[in-house]
């Protein structure tokens, strides 16, 4: 439906915004059947009625900024987020961003150069601070959000994807936000990952070496990152535990 999209508007059209984001493989956006092109001047207004479901935008995309995904014109991923940061909230931005980072779609280098790719444009004062959140480390979108309701609530981790191992240096598990001192973890369990079988019995052999080795594991849902003040209290309760005082 996008090849068909963009093809339709003439070889001057390119994907842009969430439909650049969804043919570069980026998570975190909520996902529309809305297709977004781009087209130069007055092109953007064409005389015959825009197509339903197509979105006709007039975007400045110098060539530097244009790439191919799948064969289909679309701005560079780099471009696309500095697009769409723009017009995000903070909560998918960032998610957009951690997600870009971690598919090495960009690094962080790359992300000094979106500063001064929006400078000027509506919304650039709070896409700066989304840059600052981002962190590639997170694995999915449900883990960024898990942990910017950390830091939103003051008890940020303070390492992602903490490896845990025992006194022979074996790997007991990986956890995706973790708080060393009180051995804390909490893991955000996405509803995919954690259905298949296979997938579940390896969680709870690992969450029992875990335990086993002091660490309390705590686990969260989307559903939960929808209540602002849900994880901070529960990770909050977690960390000052008689139990863990006791033990840091």
């Amino acid at each position: 439906m996008i090849r068909a999209a963009v093809a339709s508007f003439g070889p001057a059209a390119i994907a842009v915004l969430s439909t650049a984001a969804e043919l570069h493989g980026l998570a975190g956006l909520r996902r529309t059947d809305e297709i977004h092109v781009s087209m130069p001047g007055g092109a953007a207004r064409p005389a015959r009625p825009t197509q339903p479901g197509v979105m006709v935008h007039q975007l400045t995309i110098p060539p530097g900024h244009q790439t191919r995904a799948d064969g289909i014109a679309v701005t560079t991923p780099l471009r696309t987020i500095a697009d769409l940061i723009l017009r995000e909230r903070r909560y998918p931005a960032v998610c957009l961003l951690d997600s870009a980072l971690n598919k090495g779609l960009v690094t962080e280098p790359d992300l000094s150069a979106v500063p001064g790719m929006i400078r000027g444009r509506r919304g650039a004062v709070a896409a700066r601070g989304y840059l600052a959140e981002a962190d590639g480390r997170a694995q999915s979108p449900l883990e960024t959000r898990t942990r910017l309701r950390c830091v939103d609530g003051r008890v940020p981790p303070d390492v992602l994807q903490i490896q845990v191992r025992d006194d022979d240096g074996y790997l007991l598990g990986i956890g995706d936000l973790g708080w060393r001192a009180p051995r804390v973890i909490a893991e955000a369990d996405g509803r995919a990952p954690h259905e298949i079988p296979e997938a579940v019995f390896a969680d709870r052999r690992r969450q029992n070496r875990l335990v086993n080795a002091g660490w309390t594991i705590l686990r969260f849902t989307w559903q939960d990152t929808l209540d602002p003040g849900y994880i901070p209290w529960v990770v909050r309760q977690a960390l000052t535990s008689p139990a863990r005082t006791y033990r840091s």
